[in-house]
């Protein structure tokens, strides 16, 4: 009996350190984004930025985690206590559970699937969930309204992310991370024959994190900082993680999908640092530009951007359909139509 049962003692202990050291790790970098993001946005800005906690100010972040931690937690009096206390978790685990799918290497993610992107698209989806029970939970009509027009803007802008992965999907035929970014290795990178497709995804990227000009949850003037009001302590601190943990995970995303993964000339360290130039950007954009309206918003998605990811993916399957791709890249099985013959010089289909 111990022979079974110390060997699968030994490979959950594994497992589990892993996962240990992992969110260790993400939990550093969003501590590390976060300072730079105030020193960023202090010389976009000409100000100082933290400069008393640490050398230039460099224990700043940890000193704010440890402010937020010994601070007392604050609850409505006729607040719902569990989903109250329930929803800055979901969040939380929704965005460290996403992280599981990202390959940080050529040796692939942490959890590997076949549909590692459909993973991510449903599990991320989740996050409306806790952004509504936050709301409601509360027992605020600022908190409740907050939550409504935060859960409208990430439906909306989900719509536009589903019909550019199933384009991605469409050229590297696979809804798989690892394989998105061998396909580019082999090719070109996506962002070349989807320039369209790549300025839609890094706008929604913007609205699905809640970062300017789309940060309408935050929107003080207008909601009382939205669906997270009345959480204080370790609830804002769960929120806070959540949003940054999000805005690293877009920028994995952006250079897999677009700018063929850790395939470059200094290898994963030119991986790294085209992540770090897209969340770069993110604080960029909030450094230079102001907020919208929300009926702005709103008309960009469903106006502009949606009809520009739909028509360019259906573009893709007529393209596909009638004149052939590169060799690597085709439908994969599940779509409107099924490979027949697959060689260097031409592709055949059958309706399913």
């Amino acid at each position: 009996m111990l022979k079974f049962i110390v060997p699968f003692i030994s490979l959950v202990s594994y497992y589990i350190i892993n996962f240990i050291f992992f969110l260790i790790g993400i939990l550093l970098s969003v501590a590390i984004y976060t300072l730079l993001e105030r020193k960023f946005m202090a010389a976009v800005q000409r100000r100082k930025g933290p400069v008393v906690v640490g050398f230039h100010g460099v224990l700043q972040p940890f000193s704010d985690a440890l402010k937020l931690i010994l601070k007392e937690f604050f609850r409505p009096r006729d607040a719902e206590r569990l989903l109250f206390l329930f929803g800055p978790y979901l969040m939380l685990v929704i965005s460290l559970t996403n992280w599981l799918i990202i390959p940080l290497s050529s040796d692939g993610p942490l959890v590997d699937l076949n549909y590692s992107l459909i993973f991510y698209y449903g599990v991320s989806s989740l996050g409306v969930y806790g952004i509504i029970l936050s709301g409601w939970a509360s027992n605020s009509k600022y908190a409740f309204l907050g939550a409504i027009r935060s859960a409208a803007q990430m439906l909306s802008y989900e719509v536009c992310i589903g019909f550019i992965f199933l384009a991605i999907s469409c050229l590297a035929g696979s809804f798989d991370l690892d394989e998105i970014s061998f396909a580019q290795a082999k090719t070109i990178s996506f962002v070349f024959p989807l320039l369209p497709l790549f300025i839609v995804f890094y706008i929604s990227a913007l609205a699905e994190t809640n970062r300017m000009p789309f940060d309408l949850p935050e929107a003080e003037a207008e909601l009382v900082s939205g669906y997270n009001t009345e959480y204080s302590s370790m609830g804002f601190t769960l929120f806070f993680l959540a949003e940054y943990s999000n805005m690293l995970l877009m920028s994995f995303l952006i250079v897999i999908l677009f700018f063929s993964g850790w395939d470059g000339f200094f290898g994963i360290y030119s991986y790294f640092l085209k992540v770090c130039v897209f969340a770069l950007s993110f604080i960029l954009v909030r450094s230079i530009l102001p907020r919208v309206r929300y009926d702005q918003l709103m008309a960009l998605c469903w106006q502009q951007l949606l009809p520009i990811s739909l028509s360019y993916y259906f573009f893709l399957l007529c393209w596909c359909k009638f004149f052939g791709v590169f060799p690597e890249m085709y439908l994969p099985d599940i779509f409107v139509f099924r490979v027949i013959n697959l060689n260097d010089t031409s592709i055949s289909y059958e309706f399913l």
